[in-house]
């Protein structure tokens, strides 16, 4: 039987990029498929709807998934997406909930344009993909939770060591370089406009943990996603996601969360 996970890469990849979407969702998908991209309507009907006409409007499509984690019944997964040879690149990550078949039941994502590299130099996808530390899943999850909880949402920045590396802290996220520093100065600013409000759901596998967050930007509800690489009880690095929440007339299911 495949894995959770198997079935939400290929619900992707045949679905979308081979361009058989009624094929994939009756395949990969369970007796419900509730949808929270606020575009899409639930069930296979929604899904056949939105990617029928998106796969004749972009008859090109290569994607990568870059990375994926599956923790118990959920499912993580980092992409990128090359649309019409470069006409658009689109970064999507996504979480999916499944049944006890691992067949996909429900599904969030935060969708934004590809930016270029950060002061760094470094891509929103780059750095290790490698799954390690099987062992220590529950402990890095627990971790990561905490840092958002005590540090982002709580705004404790003192305990901020207790958490991150100061030896090491490699940034994706496109405006912030690397080091402590950074992000300190990001973070601790009095008029900061990114604000967490709650850590919705985190799925971690091994030395990697994501977490699907309740955020504002500049007072804009916005779908955050961080991901975290953590070795030895520290964060080590980070990568991150995030897309406004539509106003709620323009939804066409329950909502982002």
């Amino acid at each position: 039987m495949p894995s959770a996970k198997q079935n939400a890469i290929n619900l992707y990849m045949e679905g979308i990029q081979k361009g058989r979407p009624r094929e994939a969702v009756a395949a990969y998908t369970g007796e419900r498929y509730t949808q929270h991209s606020t575009g899409v309507a639930d069930g296979a009907k929604g899904f056949i709807a939105f990617f029928e006409p998106f796969i004749e409007r972009n008859p090109v499509r290569e994607f990568q998934v870059v990375r994926a984690l599956q923790d118990g019944r959920h499912v993580f997964l980092q992409v990128y997406q090359n649309i019409n040879n470069g006409e658009a690149e689109w970064l999507t990550t996504d979480f999916f909930d499944s049944d006890e078949n691992g067949k996909i039941i429900e599904h969030w994502d935060v969708i934004a344009p590809v930016k270029p590299a950060n002061p760094s130099g470094r891509s929103q996808t780059g750095g290790p993909t490698e799954i390690t530390d099987l062992d220590k899943t529950a402990a890095n999850k627990g971790l990561v939770v905490d840092f958002i909880k005590t540090c982002l949402i709580g705004r404790d920045l003192t305990r901020i060591p207790e958490f991150i590396s100061s030896e090491q802290y490699i940034q994706h996220n496109p405006d912030v370089g690397d080091g402590l520093d950074a992000f300190l100065t990001l973070f601790s600013a009095e008029d900061c406009p990114l604000a967490y409000q709650e850590c919705f759901l985190a799925v971690a596998e091994g030395n990697f943990v994501a977490t699907l967050n309740r955020a504002t930007w500049e007072g804009q509800d916005t779908c955050q996603v961080d991901l975290f690489h953590v070795e030895n009880g520290k964060i080590v690095e980070h990568w991150d996601n995030a897309e406004p929440v539509p106003p709620k007339e323009e939804w066409v299911n329950s909502g982002k969360f």
